[in-house]
């Protein structure tokens, strides 16, 4: 899952959602000289990609989709499965998606000027442009796929990647639901 799923399964505790988002800019052990809450953060960013990235179902998923998605099939998986998380949000969680991005952005955390400046800046952006707002869209899904395509540092078809997989919805929502339904098991509920 990409960005909304790392917040979703941070179990509504703001200070540890950013945290987990930094899992994606944190290398190695890094991580360890943080205090623990950043620490708990990178460590469950770690095992939510691990979980998705050795489910059944979405291996089988990314076995279907490898043909028109080379190298990176499992990442159009995350981008869509945040999109579908978006689509279907009140199955999956109380509070309204709309309440739970805006508490999500307006949060300052305490350890905030403990992350690296890239960081920081990463999360400035986030909150300045919404892109999470979108992620219920088509063209939120389109501008995903665009963005992560240009940060990988080889040629790719990601940004193609909501017209190549237009065929395998039906398998990617299945897919989806028997994932959230482990993810929860596993993470805990929300």
């Amino acid at each position: 899952m990409n960005f909304l799923g790392h917040l979703y399964f941070s179990n509504n505790d703001l200070d540890l959602m950013i945290a987990n988002l930094f899992g994606d800019f944190c290398k190695g052990k890094s991580y360890q000289r943080y205090p623990k809450k950043i620490q708990d953060g990178v460590i469950l960013h770690r095992s939510i990609d691990s979980f998705i990235d050795n489910h059944d179902k979405v291996k089988e998923i990314r076995t279907l989709l490898h043909k028109p998605l080379p190298k990176v099939a499992g990442i159009a998986i995350d981008l869509y499965f945040d999109h579908l998380l978006s689509k279907h949000w009140s199955r999956y969680h109380k509070v309204s998606y709309n309440d739970f991005l805006h508490s999500f952005y307006n949060h300052k955390s305490e350890y905030e000027t403990l992350y690296p400046e890239h960081f920081q800046l990463f999360l400035k952006i986030l909150r300045e442009q919404k892109w999470m707002n979108h992620y219920p869209t088509p063209y939120g899904l389109k501008k995903s796929c665009e963005g992560v395509s240009k940060r990988i540092s080889f040629e790719n078809k990601l940004k193609n990647a909501p017209s190549l997989i237009k065929e395998f919805e039906g398998d990617l929502l299945s897919a989806f639901e028997l994932y959230m339904e482990d993810a929860q098991l596993f993470f805990g509920p929300h």
